[in-house]
């Protein structure tokens, strides 16, 4: 298995708004919680977790005062040398969550939409529409039924992988099931909310979803490999990695478990993974169709936490947006405008997100105390016992990079974001 270990300064980039105050201030004893990140300790602790996992490739950043370091272990495609690195192009999935929350929040900004608005004046039909606000939508708290738990949408994409969707087809899927909840009642994380957003964004901005990504965000933040796909592209820009998954795309899609003989079978190396590379990601679009790059990624989420993407007011409201998903656990993960929060320990917080389909896994996090930015993809979606492979890594990275003290006990976990 190839390994790559390489060390960078992060170049800051700027955009034509206004920085807005951090999110999260600096504490004086912030340095306290950091070790120094050792580039031999974090490639060969990113290399056994891999082999582990039997991850065929994997890229991970690690950002801290002291500068940049990256790990880059195995193969962007199967049978090949070629290695991956910070500028290889992959499918980020429910990350993409984060760019069109963001794109809603700027046109809150402008003053085209507001947060309580009933997504019912710019979308048609939707279930109890009138009583659903675009800010749940944004928190997850919408109460509609999630279009990629639906069995027949899995079943379509491995029958017809080309297959172009539009969002009026998978939310078309939504609307046939029963809300879950009433709006506002709980937390659940739910693709059709975004499926929605992207709709809005169109309607409210007058322009595609892809055209305003770029002229709002990825020009002016310099994210020059992070595309949005036309919806009958599926077609990954070179440098590219290809994905890969055991099994059915329901596995990636639906919270269910690999059965027993399909993990022993991939442990035992007689099951290989499929090449999920240019299956259509059309059916995720505003909810997890985006490409984008390790350095791209790294830029992105500073710039989201640290104020660079809106003005000083609506910063606060976005960050004045996260909640605490589950009540009965005060101090856990919390959700927002396209958002995770966590305190993974004493001296340890993230805002963060991730994202998982067929052949892919991802996580960007940012440490604004500590002034951390973690990113982390690989090119296969679960290992053989069913563990979303970014998501695992976890651990493993932050305990390079903080304190014992200031992970605490047990090692820190977030929940998959699909």
């Amino acid at each position: 298995m190839c390994v790559a270990v390489s060390a960078a300064l992060v170049v800051a980039c700027s955009t034509a708004t206004e920085p807005a105050p951090e999110t999260v201030s600096s504490t004086p004893t912030a340095s306290a919680a950091l070790k120094s990140v050792d580039p031999a300790a974090l490639q060969a602790a990113v290399s056994q977790a891999a082999v582990q996992m039997r991850v065929p490739g994997v890229v991970v950043r690690v950002r801290t005062p002291e500068g940049t370091v990256d790990a880059a272990v195995g193969t962007t495609e199967l049978g090949t040398g070629f290695e991956p690195d910070v500028g290889t192009h992959v499918r980020i999935a429910s990350n993409t969550k984060t760019f069109t929350s963001a794109l809603i929040v700027l046109l809150v900004q402008d003053g085209l939409l507001a947060f309580d608005d009933a997504v019912s004046e710019y979308v048609p039909d939707v279930p109890n529409g009138e009583n659903i606000t675009i800010a749940q939508l944004l928190d997850m708290r919408s109460g509609l039924y999630n279009y990629t738990e639906a069995p027949e949408l899995a079943a379509t994409m491995d029958a017809d992988p080309a297959k172009v969707w539009t969002p009026q087809e998978v939310l078309g899927i939504a609307f046939a099931h029963p809300p879950n909840f009433p709006p506002g009642a709980e937390y659940e994380y739910d693709n059709t909310n975004y499926a929605l957003l992207g709709l809005v964004a169109e309607k409210v901005g007058g322009r595609p979803l892809a055209d305003q990504f770029d002229e709002r965000l990825f020009g002016p933040l310099g994210l020059d490999e992070t595309s949005l796909p036309a919806a009958d592209d599926a077609s990954i820009p070179h440098p590219r990695s290809h994905g890969y998954m055991y099994g059915e795309s329901k596995y990636a899609l639906v919270d269910e478990p690999y059965p027993p003989d399909l993990t022993a079978a991939a442990l035992a190396g007689t099951l290989a993974p499929h090449d999920y590379t240019h299956q259509n990601p059309s059916y995720a679009t505003a909810a997890g169709g985006a490409i984008s790059t390790t350095d791209d990624l790294a830029t992105w989420i500073e710039a989201l936490v640290e104020g660079r993407v809106f003005g000083a007011d609506m910063q606060r409201q976005w960050d004045d947006s996260r909640k605490v998903e589950d009540p009965a656990a005060p101090d856990g993960q919390q959700y927002g405008y396209g958002i995770s929060y966590q305190r993974f320990g004493p001296g340890a917080a993230m805002y963060y997100h991730g994202g998982e389909l067929p052949g892919f896994n991802s996580f960007i996090g940012h440490d604004a105390d500590n002034d951390v930015t973690v990113v982390i993809w690989t090119n296969l979606t679960l290992s053989p016992d069913g563990a979303t492979t970014a998501n695992a890594l976890l651990p493993t990275v932050l305990g390079q990079v903080y304190e014992d003290s200031a992970l605490g006990s047990p090692a820190p976990t977030v929940t998959p974001t699909r």
